[in-house]
């Protein structure tokens, strides 16, 4: 240590000192200087890491693709979807029953008689099941067949990289008795395609049979069950018509024709299924994950945005320094429970209160309520909400303090009062640090993980936006829960590796990129106040 007496000898002579070649000066500017170096490093190095292990996804993504198309998946997955609409419709007529049943109940009929009174709907409803079970035969066979050449493709491939491996080590006898048998697809998809005929004519009987049990349908009791079993016969009759595409879909269908190579962009930036681990076809799109982290955010910020700006503007403009020195500890005290725990809070405490609020018969006309999902949007929204308001609380308080104390005295001096000079003078001009504290808050818990992985529901699908503001009782999966969830189950450079790693690199540049936005409002906001 310098001694008190040398220290103004030392600070006079201090540009004589060099360390390196550096004076004094040099020295202190470049400890202090070096945190932004350190962080821009450190910024590259993650950038290089998420580009380096997420690069060849698109790649490998290309390949799935090919592969799907000349193993005859996708070919099969034609008379899938055929299939699937019909179960569609089938639980239409479920939901039917199920609304007939409640109103037979409600005319004071016991579940006997209400049943006895479906005899005939069940009976019609039964038909309409039973109408595809040839087509299900078919779709049955061709599914088998065409997994078993995926499956024979992939042993090849993993064959071929075995035999790399071996090569790589040096281990060239035991590389030459790794057999290698190329797929043959011409071959191996005739059986498949040699099934168009008789698709033909199990198609056509199958557009017969549904027709005859249309004709066959019940008359309902009340006018708007029978409103609901009118339109199940024009989406069925709107199904039948589509029949004739499909088939142009088979006869014009071609495994030799090339995937485009911006399909393995596309189909991950605007796919709709994040489905893996699959025996059919795993599938990669990052829309429904996308649109839960939004959800979630969105619900999180508008609880949290009026609660911390609100209690910004009170401590700042209104509490006594007793209430200051109390509000803002208790507040800033928040950001101190690791996320974890408030996850466990919102699966033991929080999920079942807000299920049984939505009980509550007076509160029904509330968009969503009831609902039955305890872990949902809603809830991960409200934990997040708690997490953000520390970070949007001390940012817009410190927006508010920046604001210059001649625009408070000047507002004062023309006789305006406390609550005027808030409104209308302190809160403008402090909008854009109160804006960038806010997209700082939006950073801070889009890429919240624990929180989301445990009360968001991890259901992955696309919220079902047509239910309007009820689409908060639904239950999603985020971009940060996939990654936490599935990184642990994943094969290092398979492609799921890779795809979690692109996830994580939209994740990164997302967050970035809301940082940088809040960053510019800032600096526009200290010039503009300058």
């Amino acid at each position: 240590m310098i001694p008190a007496r040398s220290l103004p000898h030392f600070l006079a002579n201090k540009s004589r000192i060099r360390v390196f070649g550096l004076d004094f000066d040099d020295c202190i500017r470049v400890f202090f200087g070096g945190n932004a170096v350190i962080s821009i490093i450190v910024l590259a190095l993650i950038t290089y890491f998420l580009f380096r292990e997420g690069a060849g996804f698109f790649g490998q993504n290309y390949r799935n693709l090919a592969v799907y198309r000349q193993a005859g998946l996708e070919y099969v997955d034609y008379l899938r979807a055929q299939q699937d609409d019909h179960t569609a419709l089938t639980r239409y007529l479920s939901d039917l029953r199920v609304r007939q049943f409640a109103s037979d109940l409600r005319q004071k009929m016991s579940p006997a008689e209400a049943n006895a009174a479906l005899a005939g709907f069940d009976d019609f409803a039964g038909k309409f099941s039973d109408t595809v079970e040839p087509l299900r035969t078919l779709v049955s066979d061709l599914t088998e067949q065409a997994s078993a050449i995926k499956t024979k493709f992939t042993v090849m491939e993993d064959k071929q990289e075995e035999r790399r491996q071996l090569l790589a080590e040096g281990k060239s006898a035991e590389a030459a008795k790794v057999v290698i048998q190329p797929v043959d697809f011409a071959a191996e998809l005739k059986p498949i395609t040699g099934t168009l005929p008789a698709y033909r004519e199990t198609n056509s009987e199958f557009a017969r049979q549904v027709e005859r049990v249309l004709a066959q349908a019940p008359a309902l009791a009340t006018a708007d069950l029978q409103a609901r079993l009118d339109r199940f016969k024009q989406l069925t009759r709107a199904y039948l018509a589509g029949f004739p595409a499909i088939v142009a879909r088979l006869e014009a269908w071609d495994y030799t024709k090339p995937v485009p190579r911006r399909q393995a962009f596309t189909s991950f930036l605007f796919g709709r299924e994040w489905l893996t681990a699959s025996f059919w076809q795993d599938w990669y799109g990052i829309l429904p994950l996308l649109a839960g982290s939004i959800m979630v955010s969105l619900v999180a910020l508008l609880l949290s945005v009026p609660l911390a700006v609100g209690a910004a503007v009170y401590v700042n403009q209104f509490a006594t320094r007793a209430e200051q020195r109390f509000i803002k500890p208790c507040i800033e005290f928040i950001s101190a429970f690791p996320s974890v725990v408030l996850g466990f809070f919102g699966i033991a405490v929080l999920g079942q209160a807000l299920r049984s609020v939505s009980q509550v018969s007076w509160l029904s006309w509330i968009p969503g309520f009831p609902y039955s999902e305890r872990l949902n949007i809603l809830t991960a929204g409200c934990l997040l909400a708690l997490i953000a308001i520390p970070t949007i609380f001390t940012l817009a308080e410190d927006a508010l303090n920046n604001v210059p104390r001649a625009f408070t005295e000047a507002s004062f001096a023309l006789g305006a009062t406390r609550l005027q000079t808030v409104v209308r003078i302190i809160v403008p001009a402090s909008l854009s640090g109160i804006i960038s504290a806010v997209l700082l808050g939006l950073g801070r818990v889009i890429g919240e993980t624990m929180v989301v992985l445990l009360c968001a529901g991890n259901r992955i699908a696309i919220p079902d936006f047509t239910a309007g503001l009820a689409v908060i009782a639904q239950p999603v999966h985020t971009m940060t829960g996939i990654i936490a969830q599935e990184m642990g189950e994943v094969v290092q450079g398979g492609i799921h590796y890779r795809a979690l790693f692109v996830v994580g690199l939209v994740l990164f540049f997302l967050s970035v990129g809301i940082n940088y936005v809040a960053q510019r409002i800032v600096r526009r906001y200290r010039i503009s106040i300058g």
